[in-house]
């Protein structure tokens, strides 16, 4: 009888791991979820890149900021 109880408890086992294991390998694979892609300058001073809708535009180029705008172009 014990035999038997061990038996059962064994494939009961094996039953579940197999049915876990089959719907594993059924799930499709996550995808990597990427930002849209932005189009960027570089900052003509500090050649940091930097969204174009960001970026404060000189005579001379793009810049990150006001701070290097106004030290490239005085």
């Amino acid at each position: 009888m014990k035999s038997l109880l061990v038996v059962l408890v064994v494939l009961a086992g094996v039953w579940f791991w197999r049915s876990r294991a089959s719907s594993i390998r059924q799930r499709p694979p996550a995808s990597p979820i990427q930002p849209p892609l932005q189009d960027t300058v570089a900052c003509s001073r500090c050649h940091v890149h930097i969204p174009r809708a960001e970026a404060v535009q000189g005579q001379h180029g793009s810049y990150c900021g006001l701070e290097h705008l106004h030290q490239a172009e005085p």
